[in-house]
């Protein structure tokens, strides 16, 4: 069995692969995503509704306090950056809740991504383990189809090992899209699931729903961070979502033995 890092260890990683640290998204694009949420463009909410006014400069503070992002409103080019302690921070967080969940009798747990090219293998960990643990991985509305922007394409909800993606035919694809959690819920009606672990859409849909949501988010997509200062979703974790898959396995086996040592 492969032993989990350290944190100390898992730290250096994170930084080391960009993961955490001198992210590769620049500062540009988290400023204009920051504009584009506190003007209500619905691809940046993850369909969630937001109570407070969260202006820019709101965003801004939220995303340096939360996700460790330069405060200064006049750093606006080249480098941003995640604090690496403030990822193993929430990780920890989320590990506190997925353990609690999975101490239940027979929970019901949904996982989702729209990162199926970085951060699929983290939720198929997390899949695995909800599994041993006895918990039931739910996959309603396989194969209900919704409409793609571009080319007229239609995506199709389809699970790989119990992880809910979308696909276009021939791919699986980036999405923000909250639709298609707002269908898996519907179909499940009053059976509503224990957890819902996810990023994007997925995760702003079940949290808006009021369903218990953990989930992962880069720097440049603020909506899940306000998310949870508003009490919609319980664990935000802060990370680049889209580096190598294979650097995201020692932060896979820490969020596992965590969850294993609150079991």
């Amino acid at each position: 069995m492969q032993t989990a890092p350290s944190r100390d260890e898992l730290r250096e990683h994170l930084i080391r692969t960009r993961i955490a640290g001198d992210i590769a998204t620049s500062r540009e694009n988290n400023l204009d995503h920051y504009r584009s949420l506190a003007a209500r463009d619905p691809h940046y909410m993850f369909g969630l509704t937001l109570d407070g006014d969260w202006t820019y400069r709101d965003i801004l503070a939220l995303m340096a306090k939360s996700a460790g992002v330069s405060p200064d409103p006049e750093h606006r080019y080249g480098q941003d950056t995640i604090d690496a302690d403030r990822t193993l921070d929430a990780l920890d967080a989320m590990a506190g809740r997925i353990a609690a969940v999975l101490r239940r009798d027979a929970p019901r747990i949904i996982v989702a991504t729209g990162h199926p090219t970085g951060l699929l293998t983290t939720h198929l960990a997390l899949v695995r383990l909800a599994r041993e643990r006895g918990a039931t991985l739910l996959s309603p509305a396989e194969q209900r189809s919704f409409m793609g922007k571009g080319l007229g394409r239609r995506r199709r909800i389809r699970y790989l090992d119990d992880v809910a993606m979308l696909d276009d035919g021939g791919a699986l694809v980036h999405t923000h899209d909250p639709a298609p959690m707002r269908a898996m819920l519907e179909e499940l009606g009053g059976e509503r699931p224990d957890l819902v672990i996810a990023d994007h859409g997925w995760a702003g849909a079940a949290g808006e729903a009021g369903v218990e949501t953990v989930g992962f988010a880069d720097s440049n997509d603020p909506g899940l961070f306000v998310g949870e200062a508003e009490g919609k979703v319980a664990v935000t974790v802060p990370l680049d979502d889209n580096v190598l898959p294979r650097y995201y396995v020692p932060m896979n086996d820490y969020l596992v033995a965590r969850v294993q040592s609150g079991l």
